[in-house]
């Protein structure tokens, strides 16, 4: 009998698909939708090399609006968002250098709705994920809404927003398999990393602590790009925007989001939303860095590179006023999700920079937000109208809401008096700054932002060690998810050129060496017919040993306000001690939870009843910063009754976090792996609550860490 002929394998398959395709783009030459041969789709078309851009760039307008119609009704980035309502105030006037009402009238109290966001994930994915976060703020000022539309990181990926759609795209699920759902950790991203190399500052910064923030009211918010402040004389600063958080900037650790992101994968947004419902209104501090015009050209990096910023050892943060969010939104949809955010909104005083970046955004914001939300008319959808009356000539459009009167609707006119006529600059209108233009138009960037590691390597070192030892985890995590060894070897070499140590530290955890030299590929990063040569990114330079600025560890610590306290507790506990230490969190803001081995109530020792926040069966240690253990034989019993508990206390104590125990409570601790390390600065028996406070407000006892990676939890 013949033997049947063997059947290929599904591996077999798949490689002959790979190679069916590879054939069919091979030779392949880029064009444009109409066909037109393109010879550069990584710069926008602009007015000299650091000109501003020209929008007659039909290319960078095909690429950027067919990406932002790409997908609807969702945001294709920035998809999962949370919003409040809030103020900011003024308190250092600031008309030397702008005519901007809201930076010169300190008796103003400026409405403002904020989104925070995650920018790779889906609306459904979870609020832990390692990614950059989204921080836009709407003004409604006098003088018509600014919106400040920035992130929780001082800069950004690229440097031309002719790369967006790139980014994203390889930083999105990949498109054969949709996988993975808001997570960097795979081929496609890296492989776009490797290749384009002005990515690797704001990229180390998504591999810190940073990216994983303890919530969105402990992180940082930054406009990103320079902008420019015009005073009333017509003077020209340029400045960058900075959000700093009272209650300072802190971070889980990335063990720690997992297990949120499946505990309570709204951790983020039910924060922020509870925060507020409590009173614990968050609050940051607004900051400008400025900048003389005269003063451009003085610094080793370039202003309108937008991947770089101004250390703020060289150029001081002036804080001029607090934004404080004090109401949750009303209606998740009409607010949080309508709410549209345009960096072309600005107000007399504020202008723009020539930053290639945001010359881009400028244009595809509102593409987006028409693509989204259906029609011109999204100013009049509740959330986005301004607090001042709109007076102009559009007119009709997809869901109009308003009744526009009169028999005009063009201008000049004599039927409507020449109603609504135009503004005088003394009368408030808005005259863009006359900046002096001589140049060729010319699709290409400057030299000037050729230096892409000398930030990446300041960052580095500039965190304190245990901040390093979790850039170093994040790499090699990412790394490790990657499929391609070529790709792993470009990222380790370009690993090293920020610092050999950290590439050395990334390559033992993937099982690789550090490549001594790869096949640099600048020239997949730049048009086809420019010359590799002027776009290599240039030597390492230290202009700056350190900026402690960068580092956590030199952030604020002085407060527990909305710190989130397990109280693991039973029946019987001891009401005298409980009591003496709920009064200092309550003083201090923190939000004690009672956890005990079942829901409902528990009663203390006076025979008083509690109410029991959560069973110990239905929460996560990673939901809470510290963990009290009340005194009493009965109670504590009935925590060793259940492993669980000793679990939670272990977790916690692996996450180098504050631990105290009253009496009793320390039979629990010496069933923990904490029985061997009861000297520890941040675990506390039988002490006043106040010392407990202190090692809270600390954030975590990163000491600890040399002891707790060995804990199996």
């Amino acid at each position: 009998m013949a033997k049947k002929p063997k059947q290929d394998s599904a591996e077999t398959k798949k490689i002959e698909q790979l190679k069916k395709d590879h054939w069919e783009m091979k030779d392949s030459t880029m064009t444009t939708n109409q066909g037109l041969k393109v010879n550069d789709t990584n710069n926008s078309l602009k007015s000299g090399e650091r000109g501003s851009t020209l929008l007659e760039d039909f290319l960078l307008r095909e690429k950027i609006s067919h990406f932002d119609h790409e997908r609807i009704p969702e945001r294709i980035v920035h998809a999962r968002g949370s919003g409040a309502h809030g103020y900011f105030e003024l308190s250092k006037d600031m008309s030397e250098f702008t005519k901007a009402g809201i930076f010169t009238d300190t008796n103003r109290r400026t409405p403002v709705f904020v989104r925070f966001s995650t920018v790779a994930g889906s609306k459904g994915s979870p609020d832990l994920a390692r990614d950059v976060r989204g921080f836009a703020v709407k003004f409604y000022t006098e003088e018509g809404t600014w919106d400040l539309v920035g992130n929780n990181m001082p800069i950004f990926f690229i440097q031309d927003a002719m790369k967006f759609p790139d980014l994203i795209h390889s930083v999105k699920p990949e498109p054969n398999n949709e996988i993975p759902q808001a997570a960097s950790a795979h081929d496609t991203f890296y492989d776009f990393i490797s290749l384009t190399t002005e990515t690797l500052h704001n990229h180390i910064w998504a591999m810190s602590d940073r990216a994983i923030p303890r919530s969105l009211r402990m992180m940082e918010g930054f406009g990103i790009h320079t902008f420019r402040l015009i005073n009333d004389k017509n003077e020209s600063h340029f400045v960058k925007f900075h959000w700093k958080p009272v209650l300072g900037v802190h971070s889980v650790t990335w063990e720690e989001a997992v297990k949120i992101n499946g505990a309570d994968a709204d951790f983020h947004r039910r924060d922020l939303y509870e925060a507020i419902e409590a009173g614990q209104f968050p609050e940051w501090e607004l900051g400008l860095q400025i900048v003389p015009e005269a003063d451009e050209h003085k610094f080793e990096f370039d202003l309108l590179d937008p991947t770089k910023l101004i250390p703020e050892e060289m150029v001081p943060v002036t804080i001029v006023g607090k934004m404080t969010l004090n109401r949750n939104s009303e209606n998740f949809f009409a607010e949080t999700e309508q709410v549209a955010f345009l960096p072309g909104h600005i107000v007399p005083g504020i202008d723009f920079s020539n930053d290639p970046l945001l010359q881009g955004r400028l244009f595809s914001y509102r593409d987006t937000q028409l693509s989204r939300l259906g029609t011109p008319n999204f100013h009049q959808i509740p959330i986005n109208q301004p607090v001042v009356p709109i007076h102009n000539n559009q007119r009709d459009g997809q869901m109009q809401a308003s009744i526009p009167k009169g028999q005009t609707a063009y201008f000049p006119n004599s039927l409507s008096g020449g109603c609504p006529h135009l503004a005088k600059m003394s009368e408030g209108a808005f005259h863009s700054y006359e900046e002096r233009i001589d140049a060729k138009k010319i699709r290409t960037r400057s030299e000037s932002f050729s230096d892409h590691f000398s930030q990446p390597a300041l960052f580095y070192r500039s965190l304190a060690p245990w901040e390093q030892e979790h850039v170093a985890g994040a790499y090699t995590f990412e790394l490790g998810k990657c499929m391609h060894d070529h790709i792993k070897e470009r990222m380790l070499w370009l690993i090293a050129q920020i610092d050999e140590d950290l590439a050395g530290k990334v390559a033992e955890g993937l099982g690789m060496k550090v490549p001594n030299n790869i096949q640099k590929p600048i020239n997949q990063a730049i048009g086809a017919d420019a010359d590799p040569k002027k776009h290599e990114p240039g030597p390492k330079k230290n202009y700056l040993d350190a900026s402690p600025a960068l580092s956590q560890a030199n952030t604020k610590f002085n407060s527990i306000a909305t710190r989130q306290v397990a109280v693991l507790l039973g029946d019987g506990f001891d009401a005298k001690s409980f009591k003496l230490m709920k009064a200092m969190l309550e003083k201090e803001g923190a939000m004690a939870k009672l956890i005990a081995p079942h829901g409902g109530t528990v009663k203390d020792s006076d025979d008083n009843k509690h109410k029991v926040d959560a069973a110990i069966m239905t929460t996560e240690s990673v939901l809470f910063d510290a963990v009290y253990i009340a005194d009493g034989k009965k109670s504590v019993d009935a925590l060793l009754k259940q492993a669980k508990f000793i679990k939670f206390v272990n977790e916690a104590f692996k996450h180098c976090k504050a631990i105290a125990a009253d009496g009793e409570g320390e039979r629990l601790l010496k069933a923990t792996f904490v029985k061997d390390h009861m000297k520890d600065k941040a675990i506390h028996l039988n002490e006043q609550p106040e010392a407990f406070k202190k090692s809270m407000a600390q954030h975590r006892n990163w000491d600890r860490r040399s002891v707790t990676d060995s804990i199996p939890v």
